[in-house]
């Protein structure tokens, strides 16, 4: 993955990735009786999901809190989410643990404009009566919805609270009026190297996830929030730009990224489709994916990806499109 080609999702998992805004994501977003299960103190931040090792003792070994994010509304999530839980299970297995499995709290985070429209529950999937639901697997996953949270509701350290408000707002056309509150929560880290390190990542994720806040604009709003300290941050951030070749500013970073990362998030989502639906997609099929730039022939495939009868299907359908 780039810099920008998939900016709201490289955001999230960096926000999540520091332990203070993983650990508070369980204190106010996860339910009561579930959270009082976990001994957030001995909290663990893993590479796709949070592991909590030392559990009460009616639960073995650990837990998993699967996150999975979301800019868009995805009617198959569910499956995702099985097949990710699925891999974890057999990694267990693979290692020795069969039984007891690992229990696991799916968890989606969604961000996006529209109203998320896939049902909780996996078994939502299925058109069955009702006496042949007992026989189908089932789980619900959590949903976090900023999109439908008040900006009183975001809660957490500076960090949590900063990246979920951003992410709420990114695709706001006020955006630009936000900035400044989401910027003065940041002003007490501005001190510290790990808070000049997450403004680094706020900026760069404006610069490449969104074309409502302009250059200049930004500019005055730093400047303006950190005072002389803004002077010194924004010089020192635009020299990792100008060094990608973004020689023209910010805003030509900011247009390039946006349109890189709708391009990122439906490769992505295709891929995803073909790999719930086949399991294995073969590395061809992923580059040549890749490599498509227009929007207009993903969103084809994309919907291509969730009724095709099989790989081969899919894979001459992509064919006969580019021709």
């Amino acid at each position: 993955m780039t810099e920008i080609s998939n900016p709201h999702d490289r955001f999230f998992k960096d926000v999540l990735s520091r332990r203070e805004a993983a650990r508070d994501f369980v204190l106010y977003y996860l339910p009561a009786d579930v959270a009082a299960l976990l001994d957030i103190e001995s909290l663990v931040v893993s590479k796709d999901s949070f592991v909590d090792k030392e559990l009460r003792e009616h639960f073995s070994d650990y837990i998993y809190l699967l996150f999975e994010h979301k800019s868009y509304s995805d009617p198959l999530i569910a499956l995702h989410l099985l097949r990710y839980m699925i891999k974890i299970w057999e990694q267990g297995v693979k290692q020795g643990k069969a039984r007891p499995f690992s229990p696991i709290i799916p968890i989606v985070v969604y961000h996006g404009k529209s109203k998320w429209n896939a049902g909780p529950d996996f078994y939502e999937l299925f058109d069955l009566p009702d006496g042949l639901q007992v026989y189908m697997p089932n789980f619900r996953y959590l949903l976090c919805d900023l999109s439908h949270c008040s900006d009183e509701e975001i809660k957490g350290t500076v960090t949590l609270r900063a990246g979920f408000l951003l992410l709420k707002h990114i695709f706001s056309d006020d955006l630009s009026n936000r900035l400044p509150e989401i910027f003065s929560l940041l002003k007490s880290l501005s001190d510290k190297q790990s808070g000049l390190e997450y403004l680094e990542t706020i900026l760069k994720y404006l610069a490449s996830g969104t074309d409502r806040v302009g250059a200049e604009e930004l500019k005055n709003v730093v400047t303006k929030i950190f005072e002389d300290k803004g002077e010194h941050i924004m010089p020192t951030l635009a020299e990792e730009w100008t060094q990608q070749g973004l020689q023209q500013g910010l805003q030509q970073g900011m247009q390039q990224g946006l349109q890189q990362g709708k391009l990122q998030s439906v490769r992505e989502s295709v891929v995803e489709n073909l790999e719930a639906r086949f399991d294995v997609v073969p590395r061809s099929v992923v580059k040549r994916i890749d490599e498509i730039e227009e929007l207009s022939l993903l969103k084809i495939l994309h919907k291509k990806s969730v009724v095709v009868d099989s790989l081969g299907q899919f894979k001459e359908v992509m064919a006969r499109l580019m021709e």
